[in-house]
């Protein structure tokens, strides 16, 4: 693979054009992707002609560039995420039947924590949480469920890193979050208050795959002053169950 002067890869500059792209911009000009990206023009100029060319990247009528329906298609079909979410996804529903938030359903990638679906609620103002977002692990309670039942080499190596607050809540004493994870572990759940929104509570419990290793967290976010926990942690932790049931089955090999 052919690098720049600099000595990067095709592929380095390739994720670098494809990841310019996001919820906030998700169409920008030529010019303007270059610079996202942090390339000369005239190299984004020749990647986004051949990611054109295999639909990668779709250009617009105005000019104008937007990532290719072609891009999902890929990611999509061979994703661990896929049977994950067809799987999940009955459960969700009852999950929001019942509360009547959104309910997210994410996965530790990268050490951060990746949303992998979300059923949106026509009754929640949240603008959070969306699919495809990354958020730090130790400032959701998606992450700090998915944190807690991870090896602790996992966890040491998260709580030794740098810890940034994404609000005044956010725990960053990495002391105080061994703490919340312990107790996770006890109770099966977790419901912080304003760690990732201030003025939401999000409630996560584990989800669990085959040998009851951690798969994923589920979660709903409730307005704080409406924290009903007492509800919503039974209805996601059967739900939870259900879905962890589910993974158990679909690892089993059929004759």
């Amino acid at each position: 693979m052919a690098n720049s002067p600099s000595g990067e890869s095709v592929i380095s500059r390739v994720v670098r054009v494809m990841a310019a792209f996001d919820r906030d911009v998700p169409t920008m000009t030529l010019s303007g992707l270059a610079r996202r990206a942090g390339l000369p023009l005239t190299t984004a100029h020749r990647l986004v002609d051949d990611l054109v060319l295999h639909g990668l990247i779709e250009r617009l009528p105005d000019g104008n560039l937007r990532s290719g329906m072609r891009m999902w298609e890929l990611a999509a079909r061979g994703s661990r995420a896929l049977n994950l979410r067809e799987l999940a996804l009955p459960f969700m529903d009852d999950v929001q039947a019942a509360v009547h938030q959104h309910t997210t359903l994410a996965v530790l990638d990268h050490g951060t924590v990746l949303y992998v679906e979300r059923l949106s609620s026509p009754k929640s103002s949240l603008d959070a949480a969306h699919i495809a977002q990354r958020m730090p692990i130790h400032a959701a309670s998606s992450g700090l469920v998915l944190l807690a039942f991870s090896p602790p080499g996992f966890q040491d190596e998260v709580l030794s890193g740098p810890l940034a607050p994404v609000t005044p809540e956010t725990v960053v004493d990495p002391a105080l979050i061994r703490k919340h994870l312990a107790e996770i572990r006890q109770r099966g759940y977790v419901a912080l208050p304003g760690i990732g929104v201030t003025e939401w509570t999000g409630i996560a419990v584990p989800v669990f795959g085959p040998g009851k290793t951690i798969a994923a967290a589920l979660n709903a976010i409730v307005p704080r002053q409406e924290a009903a926990v007492p509800v919503t942690v039974p209805a996601l932790l059967t739900a939870a169950n259900g879905i962890s049931r589910a993974l158990k089955a679909s690892a089993v090999p059929r004759p």
